[in-house]
């Protein structure tokens, strides 16, 4: 169902200004503090996920997005097996390093080329 200045989709406009549903950004104050509490008050929950619920209830926050805060805390601190910031920084500069060195080589083999056709258009002596 359509509704004037509604798409339907996550994207959308809203008045006379364009709005994302992902342009809500949260300071890394506020992040570590609602992982701080969903993980303090897990115990007297019984479950994460209520932990979660009545964190994001006083900090206005999806509690997916507070549960996704706690998963990426635990995976840095190791308690939870992933990929860490570090060890992703780390995979991505040879991947980096990688495409320049395609790119160099890339470039280098259209020269070789350009230079062995001009070589052969040349006259000979």
């Amino acid at each position: 169902m359509n509704h004037a200045g509604f798409a339907g989709d996550s994207n959308s406009w809203v008045g006379s200004s364009f709005v994302s549903k992902t342009a809500h950004k949260f300071p890394p104050e506020v992040r570590e503090c609602a992982v701080r509490l969903i993980l303090d008050n897990e115990g007297r929950h019984g479950l994460r996920w209520q932990a979660v619920m009545s964190i994001s209830a006083k900090t206005f926050c999806a509690p997916q997005t507070q549960n996704a805060w706690v998963k990426k805390a635990e995976t840095e601190s190791g308690k939870r097996a992933g990929i860490t910031k570090d060890m992703a920084q780390k995979m991505k500069a040879p991947k980096r390093e990688n495409l320049e060195l395609r790119q160099a080589n890339e470039i280098l083999h259209k020269a070789s080329v350009y230079f062995a056709m001009a070589e052969l258009d040349r006259p000979s002596k």
